[in-house]
């Protein structure tokens, strides 16, 4: 999608003109003063947008358009610059480009294109007459780059299974960080063997598909210790042979979207040219069942040397992730951030709102949900109090891979936090995010089906602020 400035009011004859109006009854043409073509656009009264409904108001004004099938549109600026919605010029263009983009994306990887062409918004003119148009197309090239790289993302995430291994998303990856300064190395089998990585060998025993563990480093500050991402990259998980009910392996191929998440954010930061030490650790795998696959009391070996007792082959991403947190150790981070579709415990108690948050500082979780809220990537902070630390004993190894004092079902997403704080004691500021909930896009979200992104915009602001 091309957004371009223009300080004039005068439109081409081939752009439709976007105007809101919360009396319409529902949006629909008309003629606007100058008797150009317009869009009228059912919106909330002014005085009742904040941030969340911004984004959403930005949303609907491209899904209307392509409603109606209009691939030009021009919306005036002083109609979007809401101070409810965000402190500056910049900060609002960046937030409506942003959006636009999201809004504007669909996956048609797998369909024959239509005999009319795809149904996409091909240009916007935001008109900026009296307005400071430096800062609007500043704001503008930030949130188109982040917007692409939700997409991006999003791709990853619903690409199907048999086309989405680990191979594949390590080659698309590296297609993604061409040109951006981030290099990228991967370990393989053999690598990872001789490094005692237990956890994600154990758990790609099952599967055919080898397992790749991706490190992206961008190290753009000479000054500073690195920030830590880490992504879950399981590609497909079919639970293992504690395979999971036909209804929930449907949406397997999206467990991986930690893992794109934190490859895309990097991308984004780097196209901002960051000047910051960034870590993205990825490790890909498949969990199936097969004769070879891990079994349910196995005992796994970790890099750390700590021991996991498989209590359930389907709480997989925690057990690679157990590898991901001492490797990441070499690097002394100051920052360690997890991000994964972890539990569907975490969407049993928040619902599909929100991702759950956890962390022991209790003033890098506060920030953490600022910055949630700002980016749009809403996250509800969850307990990690020492008690839980109990519930996860192993009686044979060093810690099991679910509750194994008291019942399983209850505190799913806490217990599978506090697994991984046992692999990150030693870092002195970590965070987990369960990104469980929020995989896949909401009907009221205006945005099309499948993966969400999510993730991407919380990383950026994190790499951005902390």
């Amino acid at each position: 999608m091309k957004i371009e400035v223009s300080g004039k009011k005068e439109l081409p004859k081939d752009f439709v003109k976007i105007a809101f109006d919360p009396k319409v009854p529902e949006s629909r043409f008309a003629v606007g003063k100058n008797g150009e073509e317009t869009l009228v656009i059912k919106s909330p009264e002014k005085k009742d947008i904040n941030r969340r409904k911004f984004i959403l108001l930005c949303r609907q004004i491209i899904q209307e358009a392509k409603k109606h099938r209009a691939k030009k549109i021009a919306v005036d600026f002083s109609d979007l610059n809401l101070k409810s919605a965000g402190k500056k010029t910049e900060e609002i263009s960046e937030i409506a480009a942003e959006n636009f983009e999201m809004a504007n994306y669909e996956f048609v990887r797998y369909k024959n294109k239509p005999k009319e062409g795809w149904n996409f918004v091909e240009e916007v003119k935001v008109i900026a007459e009296n307005q400071n148009e430096k800062n609007i197309e500043k704001g503008i090239k930030k949130g188109q780059i982040i917007g692409q790289e939700v997409n991006a993302c999003r791709n990853l995430g619903n690409t199907p299974g048999g086309d989405m291994t680990p191979k594949v998303l390590a080659d698309e990856i590296k297609k993604a960080i061409q040109g951006t300064g981030i290099k990228m190395k991967m370990l393989e089998e053999a690598e990872m063997k001789k490094l005692g990585m237990g956890g994600i060998l154990g758990v790609s025993r099952g599967s055919a598909e080898k397992p790749k563990f991706i490190i992206l480093e961008y190290m753009m500050s000479q000054k500073e210790k690195p920030i830590v991402l880490i992504g879950k990259g399981i590609t497909f998980d079919t639970g293992g042979l504690n395979v999971k009910p036909e209804n929930y392996m449907s949406d397997m191929h999206l467990d991986m979207t930690g893992g794109a998440a934190v490859a895309h954010a990097m991308v984004a930061a780097a196209k901002f040219g960051a000047r910051k030490k960034i870590v993205g650790l990825i490790p890909a795998v498949e969990n199936m069942p097969s004769g070879q696959s891990y079994r349910p009391g196995d005992i796994l070996k970790t890099i750390s040397g700590k021991t996991i007792e498989v209590a359930n082959t389907d709480a997989e991403g925690r057990i690679i992730l157990a590898d991901a947190h001492g490797y990441a150790e070499r690097y002394n981070p100051r920052l360690v951030v997890n991000i994964a579709t972890l539990t569907g415990a975490a969407g049993v108690a928040l619902g599909e709102r929100a991702s759950a948050l956890f962390s022991k500082e209790k003033k890098l979780s506060d920030r953490i949900f600022e910055l949630a809220e700002v980016a749009g990537d809403p996250v509800w902070p969850m307990p990690l109090w020492e008690e839980y630390k109990n519930d996860i004993k192993g009686n044979f190894g060093d810690v099991a891979n679910l509750r194994s004092v008291g019942d399983p079902r209850y505190g799913g997403a806490i217990h599978a936090a506090m697994f991984l704080l046992e692999f990150a004691e030693k870092f002195s500021e970590w965070a987990h995010i369960d990104i469980g909930p929020r995989d896949t896009v909401n009907p009221d979200e205006l945005l099309s089906k499948g993966a969400s992104g999510v993730g991407v915009r919380l990383l950026v602001k994190i790499l951005e602020e902390l």
